[in-house]
């Protein structure tokens, strides 16, 4: 069983920063992959990045590949999503997943993930 803590969410003017955690409990975290999505008012919930288990690889949606990050830190059970030059169409509450089967490839989808947070909003004011 894994447990996940998202933080770091916040309001902020557009071409902002933000870097959000996601804190996660159990052994088994550093042989998972991660994966953050969002949803905002009014949509579906959306891929925005995965990372595999040892960090080597990572993966983002079109819409912010080149501004937002994925890494984590496995001695501190740790992942995180840096965002930069937020855009108000980035506002949403922020998740983040694990693919509870270790070592595979975390994909786009949200049915692939076992473990989620319990989120955190981001608002990105214009």
């Amino acid at each position: 069983q894994v447990q996940l803590v998202e933080s770091g969410g916040g309001l902020v003017q557009a071409g902002d920063s933000l870097r959000l955690s996601c804190a996660a409990s159990g052994r088994a975290f550093s042989t998972y992959g991660m994966g953050w999505f969002r949803q905002a008012p009014g949509k579906e919930r959306e891929f925005v990045a995965s990372i595999i288990w040892s960090g080597g690889i990572t993966y983002y949606a079109d819409s912010v590949k080149g501004r937002f990050t994925t890494s984590r830190d496995n001695a501190k059970n740790t992942v995180y999503l840096q965002m930069n030059n937020l855009k108000p169409e980035d506002t949403a509450v922020y998740y983040c997943a694990a693919d509870g089967k270790r070592y595979r490839t975390p994909g786009k989808n949200g049915y692939e993930y076992d473990y989620w947070g319990q989120g955190t909003q981001v608002t990105v004011s214009s």
